[in-house]
């Protein structure tokens, strides 16, 4: 189940506050049904300030769906716990026009992996 997070205080998602906060976080397993509208959640240890049990209109159902997995493999790290990101193409460029003063913007896709570098 996802968690409604908006009542919730004190819960902050990758320092996000206001509009670009999640709505809803987890997903969360069930424990128990306490009553026949309230659930008990297993949350997170970073939530071990919040209540565990939760009425319906707070949570989601989560509804597994493969296709929204992404398989991406952790980079390669260095001694000193960082990577190198090389671009792999250029996907688009445009121009536009700001204040009488040309912009330019590209769309890179990058390569994080020195296997998968274009050659």
């Amino acid at each position: 189940m996802f968690l409604k997070a908006s009542p919730t205080k004190g819960v902050m998602q990758f320092s996000k506050k206001g509009k670009l906060s999640p709505r809803f976080i987890g997903p969360y397993e069930i424990l128990a049904r306490v009553r026949p509208v309230a659930y008990q959640l297993a949350l997170t240890p970073s939530l071990e300030g919040v209540h565990d049990v939760f009425h319906v209109s707070m949570l989601q159902e989560y509804i597994h769906d493969p296709s929204n997995i992404l398989s991406q493999e952790p980079p390669e790290l260095a001694a000193d716990m960082s990577y190198k990101e090389r671009p792999e193409k250029i996907l688009d460029n445009k121009v536009v026009n700001l204040r009488n003063r040309p912009i330019h913007y590209v769309k890179v896709k990058w390569c994080n992996h020195p296997e998968e570098e274009a050659s």
